[in-house]
């Protein structure tokens, strides 16, 4: 037998000489040399009749998709122009997030820049102002880094509003968090090719959308590991990641990771913008407010079983989950089975990468009893995640933002899982 009439293939070989001899007489392939001109012919994938005892199957197309059966979706929340999406952490598998499934958070909505017009300045207490094209940014040297992107307000949906929803999935608690792989330049290179002069501390980011949302950063964030990035996992980043540039600081949150990059002005103090005055700070509870808290915490979720999952069977179940921080590398993950009687150590999957999620895993025994199951994470400064009461001690209950605190989900006799809550 030709081992293209194998059974395991999707088209066997008399099936694809058949096509083939078509095409043939088509004038669609030609000799020797010559382009194939099959997918350009077809816009449809071909589909052949299976004969019996075949699988069937479909040619190569120019745009790879996924399986039928296999429907992501983000959880969408427009209000207007001011919207969001939340990647649906339940489905995925391993760390990396698809491009498509990438949360967003948009302020002013999504502007369409092409990236042949688009152009970066970068000036104010520098020696030497420039203004570099998509093109000039692709001339210096690359790097790549896998990191997370998180919104400040992410798990706010669980406990901001004062009543506890039990019906909420790990999507619509933590979505707004992603991991990719961002290739782009240091931001340092940049900053060391305009020459930063002394008495500089911070610079203002600025994006090209109709918000002109800018933040301030300092300056020794930008000379740390921060990137002008212009690629998300191998390919162009999308327009809803900030295309063609947009700004990375891993690790810290998202808001001020500015997309549609514009403008970068270096200065000796913040700049106060209304995204870091009005918005993106915390009230406390003695009435002040903390100001500039980019560093995302340390954090953990657990992903299954979590709402609406419905354990079917008692016995062994894996727990799985994400820890992240943007401190540096998670260094331990703990599990607890018992409502917090007691705690185990979870594995924790390699790569284990600074300021990037971790996938852990833990095989957990069922024996049918009612039960709450919850992780915790740690980081490598020894910053523990903290409970929900004293997440409240430290800020108090106005904050909207920075939510870190363990979360848990509760297993009910019949298997059913929930959102839970525990102090």
């Amino acid at each position: 037998m030709h081992p293209l009439d194998s059974p395991s293939h999707g088209i066997s070989r008399r099936a694809w000489l058949t096509t083939a001899s078509g095409l043939v007489a088509a004038g669609l392939v030609r000799g020797q040399g010559d382009a194939v001109k099959l997918a350009a012919a077809t816009p449809e994938p071909l589909q052949q009749a299976a004969a019996p005892n075949e699988i069937p199957g479909r040619l190569v197309s120019e745009l790879g998709s996924r399986a039928p059966a296999e429907r992501p979706r983000r959880l969408v929340r427009a209000q207007a122009l001011s919207s969001s999406s939340r990647t649906p952490l339940q489905d995925l598998h391993g760390i990396i997030t698809p491009a498509d499934l990438h949360f967003e958070r948009h302020h002013a909505g999504i502007p369409d820049i092409g990236a042949d017009e688009h152009e970066l300045l970068i000036h104010g207490m520098v020696d030497r102002p420039i203004t570099l094209s998509v093109a000039d940014l692709k001339r210096f040297p690359a790097v790549s880094r896998i990191c997370f992107i998180e919104c400040s307000g992410n798990g706010g949906a669980g406990y901001s509003d004062g009543d506890l929803p039990s019906e909420i999935t790990p999507q619509a608690l933590d979505g707004l968090l992603s991991t990719s792989e961002w290739t782009g330049v240091p931001l340092s290179t940049l900053l060391r090719e305009v020459g930063v002069r002394d008495g500089a501390s911070w610079l203002l980011a600025e994006g090209g959308d109709a918000a002109m949302l800018a933040r301030s950063v300092p300056i020794e964030k930008a000379m740390d590991d921060a990137l002008i990035v212009y690629a998300q996992n191998g390919e162009a980043i999308r327009p809803e990641q900030g295309y063609p540039v947009r700004l990375l600081l891993p690790g810290w949150e998202g808001n001020a990771q500015v997309k549609w990059l514009r403008r970068i002005e270096v200065t000796d103090r913040p700049t106060h913008t209304r995204e870091e005055t009005s918005r993106y700070t915390d009230p406390l509870a003695d009435g002040t407010a903390r100001q500039f808290s980019f560093v995302m915490d340390a954090k953990s979720l657990i992903t299954f079983p979590a709402y609406p999952y419905s354990l079917p069977e008692r016995g062994w179940w894996e727990v799985s989950g994400l820890a992240w921080s943007g401190r540096g590398r998670i260094t331990r993950v703990e599990v607890s089975t018992d409502t917090g009687r007691s705690w185990v150590d979870a594995e924790i999957q390699s790569p284990v990468l600074s300021k990037c999620t971790v996938r852990f895993r833990h095989l957990w025994n069922w024996d049918g009893r009612e039960t709450v199951l919850m992780s915790r994470a740690t980081d490598e400064t020894g910053y523990v995640q903290p409970t929900l009461e004293r997440l409240l001690a430290a800020r108090g209950a106005r904050t909207s933002y920075h939510w870190n605190n363990v979360r848990a989900w509760r297993v009910l006799r019949d298997g059913s899982v929930s959102f839970g809550l525990v102090l």
